[in-house]
């Protein structure tokens, strides 16, 4: 008596059902070319991890990045809305360091050139749409990110550039915009002569207009250029630019200043940026 099991249409039945749920592991071979083995099986691959990139939120902002002149490798990169971000080993692995700070949105960030394990960070981006974050003033890191202190300038809300004096680390600029939705703040730019212990405003325009960007002649640090914004934003609209945009030099470290004027439009200005 043959057994009901190994009838001809219940073996096929079987083997269909078997082939057919198979598990994908086990169908290591080659379609095109019987007898390779595939090179996209997943033991290819075992050896690879997901790893996180950063330091970005939804394809998100980078405000600034820093690199440590005498160690390539080593860079920061602020976050309009994430932070400040380290990398050892030129971006193959990041970690955050900012985390721990009141503040979120990043304007700037920059290594002090006399001392790498010394940065400096502008909390606030820089930029004018409906959903800018602000932040809390001016912070500063004497151990390479680890630890971070709040330098002061908290009515700021967005910064866009520091500078360091490369002759005297104490002597720190900042390029403070100001306020977004509102007038006054610490707006304009601001000078440390203490190592950010204590402020002094060296140009200030007027209540709507604060310093947006500052280079320093690499030749000779007293003489800087500084690009005011007049800029404020309503609910219905945004006042991006105006007469008081401009350009300004300082021949003396910032004790005098001169509005320059040649060359540039005579028409109301926008945004500026320095090079």
């Amino acid at each position: 008596m043959k057994s009901p099991f190994f009838t001809a249409p219940a073996l096929a039945a079987f083997l269909f059902f078997f082939t057919a749920f198979a598990p994908v592991s086990l169908q290591t071979g080659n379609p095109d070319e019987p007898g390779k083995s595939d090179p996209f099986s997943s033991g290819t691959f075992s050896g690879l991890k997901f790893r996180s990139i950063g330091p970005a939120l939804t394809s998100g902002r980078v405000a600034d990045i820093a690199v440590r002149p005498d160690m390539p490798s080593t860079y920061y990169v602020a976050a309009a809305s994430g932070g400040v971000w380290k990398t050892t080993n030129a971006g193959t692995t990041w970690k955050p360091v900012f985390d721990k700070q009141s503040s979120y949105s990043i304007g700037c960030v920059t290594i002090d050139p006399n001392n790498p394990h010394v940065v400096w960070v502008g909390s606030g981006e820089n930029n004018s749409q409906r959903s800018v974050s602000y932040g809390d003033g001016v912070y500063k890191s004497e151990d390479g990110g680890a630890t971070w202190k709040n330098m002061g300038l908290a009515r700021s809300e967005h910064i866009g550039k520091i500078l360091v004096d490369p002759r005297n680390s104490n002597v720190v600029y900042v390029a403070a915009q100001g306020p977004l939705w509102g007038p006054g703040g610490d707006r304009g730019l601001y000078k440390t002569t203490d190592g950010g212990a204590t402020w002094k405003a060296v140009l200030s325009v007027s209540e709507n207009t604060g310093v947006t960007d500052i280079v320093m002649d690499p030749r000779n640090p007293d003489v800087l250029y500084a690009a005011s914004y007049q800029r404020r934003r309503h609910v219905w609209t945004l006042i991006n630019g105006g007469p008081e945009s401009a350009i300004y030099k300082t021949t003396d470290g910032g004790e005098t200043w001169k509005k320059l004027t040649s060359g540039l439009p005579s028409v109301d200005m926008g945004r500026i940026g320095l090079a």
